[in-house]
């Protein structure tokens, strides 16, 4: 099955393709640029981009997207992350993070779904917490900062282990089960 992702992140689409290639979804990637509604609401959110990316394309596609709800800051920046993580990026975002009264936060991916009759979405999230600075590789936005409960090490030390265990993994398995069911996909 084929089924075209629209991103323009290079990061997201190797994890998507890495993550949905062993269930047989071949991922086409579709780079348009989507101005994104600027809201904490990530369903909101997703629901935007994919109408957009839907009207734009007139074929079944998904988009994504990925937000921290820090626990310190009452659960956000959540639909804001992007916005907050360009201003302060690693070291400052650690330092910022690591000063509040607690440094759990929540990752969570949202993946809407247009089939060009319904729209469906598919949630994944993990726990964690952020470290005193930022470790590992810093290509990858936030990956660098995000230790996942369970772990000794951030998304950016964890390599490929992260497809197993994240929160993207989590909502595209959801995903991927809806597609292999052989729903109107």
């Amino acid at each position: 099955m084929n089924i075209r992702f629209v991103s323009s992140n290079k990061h997201k689409l190797e994890e998507v393709t890495a993550i949905l290639a062993p269930v047989g979804v071949k991922v086409i990637p579709t780079a348009i640029k989507i101005e994104e509604l600027q809201t904490n609401d990530v369903r909101k959110l997703v629901q935007d981009k994919l109408i957009k990316a839907f009207h734009e394309i007139g074929r079944p596609l998904f988009v994504e997207h990925t937000g921290l709800y820090i626990e310190g800051l009452n659960g956000l920046p959540a639909g804001l992350t992007q916005i907050f993580w360009d201003s302060l990026l690693a070291d400052r975002f650690t330092e910022v993070v690591s000063n509040l009264s607690s440094p759990r936060l929540i990752a969570k991916t949202v993946i809407g779904y247009c089939d060009g009759k319904l729209v469906h979405y598919f949630d994944g999230e993990i726990p964690g917490h952020v470290p005193k600075e930022p470790r590992g590789n810093r290509n990858f936005q936030w990956d660098c900062v995000f230790i996942p409960v369970g772990e000794n090490q951030t998304f950016a030390e964890l390599g490929s282990k992260k497809n197993e265990i994240s929160m993207r993994r989590k909502a595209l398995d959801k995903f991927a089960a809806f597609l292999t069911r052989g729903t109107s996909a």
